[in-house]
């Protein structure tokens, strides 16, 4: 009797665990699940909105409930009724979402497309990430995210992988009347007037979130290159990790490559249910580093990198100063 009782308990949790990968949640009530849907960057048609409305009046309680990582989720779903309830969101287009160790839905902001702080499509990243990379294993929950700007709404600094966008300003000295507005506009103390009345940088204390360039009004400041600051390790959670910061000004052409080559990585190197930001702790960050190189070159940052100032203002408020040492892999 107890080895039957035990043998329907592991087939349960069997159970619990296959619809869990898949997407489907088991819920504290017992024989209701909840169903995540797709929104890579958070984004959906005015359709699929309206079918999962539909849907969970129609098999639910007629509540959508949205993750924190912007996926829409139908609970209070009978289990006899999800292959009814997945073919008519399939019908609208509607994909189901995964949970378990695999590479998750990417997030986003909105980025360049209308957000008047955004320098890099994010929404577009987002999507070419979900449908290159999603559902694919890894050892543990793998979590991408883009965010447009530094002001990092999205969180970029608290996931697996997060992709930054910054900008390095160029002065245009023909263009500049002497106005000040660029100085005034630097909160970081980067952008100094000098003498003869033309703003002067600081690139060590800049950190690329082009407010500069905004408060130009005669073009003077403008974006000399546009890219990601890549971060690597970080996830929310019972036992948070802030991400390791690991590259600067990436291209949009290099970003799936990066991609590609962290989760490579992390399936070599780590251990089944290990997030990535533990593993960093555990080989120590230059090996993945040595390996992130490959791609991005010499955008990689570097330990005397780590120590400009600017990370002082980028990072969270004591973490630059306690940062591991990275090595100069190129001696190893």
């Amino acid at each position: 009797m107890h080895q039957q009782k035990k043998t329907d308990q592991d087939s349960a949790q069997a159970r619990a665990r296959d619809l869990k990968a898949g997407g489907f949640i088991p819920q504290r009530q017992a024989g209701k699940i909840t169903i995540r849907c797709k929104a890579p960057g958070g984004r959906l048609t005015s359709e699929r909105l309206e079918r999962i409305a539909e849907v969970a009046r129609k098999y639910g309680q007629g509540v959508v409930h949205l993750s924190v990582r912007m996926s829409p989720e139908i609970p209070y779903i009978d289990l006899s009724d999800l292959d009814a309830l997945v073919r008519e969101l399939t019908e609208a287009g509607q994909e189901i979402a995964s949970c378990g160790r695999r590479f998750r839905v990417s997030t986003a902001c909105a980025g360049c497309e209308y957000n008047p702080n955004g320098l890099t499509d994010t929404q577009g990243l987002a999507r070419v990430a979900t449908e290159r990379f999603f559902g694919q294993d890894a050892p543990h929950k793998f979590k991408t995210c883009f965010g447009g700007c530094v002001r990092d709404c999205v969180r970029c600094r608290m996931a697996d992988l997060g992709f930054q966008g910054m900008v390095r300003p160029k002065l245009v000295a023909d263009n500049c009347t002497h106005c000040g507005l660029c100085a005034r506009a630097c909160q970081d103390d980067a952008l100094a007037m000098e003498d003869d009345g033309l703003p002067i940088r600081d690139i060590s204390r800049c950190i690329s979130c082009g407010d500069c360039i905004k408060a130009c009004p005669f073009d003077a400041m403008v974006a000399e290159e546009i890219g990601h600051g890549i971060f690597a390790g970080g996830k929310h959670g019972k036992h948070p990790h802030p991400a390791y910061p690991v590259a600067e000004f990436v291209p949009d052409e290099q970003v799936m490559d990066v991609i590609e080559a962290t989760v490579n990585w992390y399936r070599e190197h780590g251990r089944r249910g290990e997030r990535l930001g533990s593993l960093l702790d555990r080989v120590g960050v230059d090996s993945y580093r040595k390996a992130l190189k490959t791609v991005v070159g010499e955008r990689l940052l570097s330990a005397a990198d780590l120590r400009q100032p600017k990370w002082k203002r980028i990072f969270y408020a004591g973490l630059a100063q306690i940062f591991p040492a990275y090595g100069d892999i190129d001696e190893e």
